[in-house]
């Protein structure tokens, strides 16, 4: 009996010395997070860290890995991108794949430790427009600054060396700003008049790589540290890449060009048509991800708003083109404008220049292509040898009227039937028909001249 109460005893001490070290296993373990960023960096791949970033920080993750392979893409996406990593709480390393040129440089740089793979480079961060030109001195110079700043933000090393201390930057900030202009001279490094770009070697030499290693799984167990670890990975919702998409500042301006084009050609119409539903739904996909990101506020879109209804109240209550009209163009640039710089109700203290700049060149060029777009539209819309105009089958309404009874008309007088911008409505001897004015604005009640019939309508001017 004692014999069979001294094994059970030794069953349950093993039992419980087994339990405890697995719990100790567990405990021990390191959670891991990778966020991928090979792809160009946009405002897609700019959502990729800042969710993978906090869904790190939601699951207490001890390291965050980025696995990059990019040949660069937009400089204010990698600047926010560049200060995230500074100021994040979970330290954050990059496994640079393949490339991390440009913007993948710069975003590389901030990260606590650099490791690549062999046959992997980094450098060549100068800035370029879409067709790889380099930008005016101005975008070079503030690259420069922020590449430097970002290699200084590591700090330096104490090193004590024949009794002496010595304090050496552990990324030197000039290597950083070669990357950017090649007339930057680094000593052994850089003087050959061209922009700076590592091998994985040459990075490790010269402190810009701390290890080289052929898989991610390989950077944890042998740079980081981390033998026994968990690794969960950033997943990209649909809605990710929808967001993405939509605050593309090529594809913000493009909606900004169906918006002040729909507003313009409604204005040329009688009634509410397509022009004013395309402008509608540009309006929601500009402000929706905007809103719901936290970038545009409710009182931007209410000025763009407010800005809409004054237009709308030019066009159908208030004859000619005044202070409504006028206001409400301002209102709706100023809310589009707004919405897209990253203040706090009224206070822009913490809004950067580069952010307003790009704001501001978002709807500008938006704005203007509009204005090209309503040139170019305008002069061929009803003309006889126009592609729009058998896209409106006005053909065959040509066919359905009387040419010579409007072809008759020419030289008659009568009434504008509504405001006329320039279309809208003609009576004349008691009868209304569509007509265009042929003299810009005509109020309505405006005594009015038939002089040519085109397009199944009258083209008429006001008679002084």
């Amino acid at each position: 009996m004692a014999r069979r109460k001294m094994i059970l005893f030794l069953i349950s001490g093993l039992l419980f010395s087994t339990f405890l070290l697995g719990a100790g296993l567990a405990e021990g373990k390191k959670n891991v997070y990778i966020i991928d960023i090979k792809k160009e960096i946009d405002n897609t791949t700019g959502l990729y860290l800042e969710n993978g970033l906090k869904e790190a920080g939601e699951l207490n993750a001890d390291a965050v890995l980025i696995h990059m392979n990019t040949y660069g893409g937009l400089l204010e996406v990698a600047d926010t991108m560049r200060t995230a990593i500074l100021y994040s709480p979970i330290p954050v390393y990059v496994f640079i794949d393949n490339n991390a040129a440009s913007a993948g440089a710069l975003i590389s740089i901030a990260c606590k430790k650099i490791y690549m793979r062999k046959g992997a480079n980094i450098g060549a961060a100068s800035v370029v427009n879409q067709t790889g030109e380099l930008l005016p001195d101005k975008y070079q110079s503030y690259m420069r600054s922020m590449i430097r700043s970002t290699a200084e933000a590591h700090g330096k090393d104490t090193i004590i060396q024949n009794g002496d201390t010595i304090y050496k930057w552990k990324r030197d900030p000039l290597i950083a700003e070669a990357m950017v202009d090649e007339r930057t001279v680094v000593p052994h490094v850089s003087d050959s008049g061209r922009v700076l770009t590592f091998t994985a070697d040459e990075a490790l030499e010269w402190g810009y790589c701390d290890g080289i290693a052929e898989t991610a799984e390989e950077v944890i167990r042998k740079y980081i540290g981390f033998d026994n670890f968990e690794v969960r990975k950033y997943v990209p919702s649909w809605y990710d890449n929808l967001k993405g998409f939509l605050m593309s500042p090529v594809f913000q301006s493009f909606l900004i060009l169906i918006i002040i084009g729909g507003i313009y050609f409604e204005m040329q119409t009688p009634g509410l048509g397509f022009p004013s539903a395309a402008a509608l739904i540009a309006a929601v996909l500009y402000f929706a991800p905007l809103y719901i990101d936290g970038l545009a506020q409710n009182w931007e879109v209410l000025l763009f708003v407010a800005g809409i209804l004054l237009i709308l109240l030019e066009i159908f209550v208030i004859p000619g083109f005044g202070v409504p009209g006028i206001g409400g163009i301002v209102f709706v640039i100023g809310g589009l404008t707004m919405s897209l710089i990253n203040n706090f109700y009224f206070d822009f203290e913490s809004v950067t220049s580069a952010e307003t700049g790009k704001a501001a060149l978002t709807v500008l060029v938006g704005t203007g292509l509009s204005f090209i777009l309503m040139l170019w539209l305008s002069d061929r819309i009803g003309n006889k040898n126009s592609f729009f105009r058998r896209a409106a089958l006005l053909s065959d309404l040509e066919g359905a009227v009387s040419v010579t009874v409007y072809n008759n008309m020419v030289g008659k007088e009568g009434v504008a039937a509504t405001v006329m911008r320039p279309s809208g409505k003609v009576e004349i001897d008691g009868e209304y028909y569509d007509g265009i004015s042929d003299a810009g604005f005509i109020e309505k009640g405006a005594r009015v001249k038939v002089i040519r019939f085109e397009n199944a309508q009258v083209y008429v001017v006001p008679i002084r």
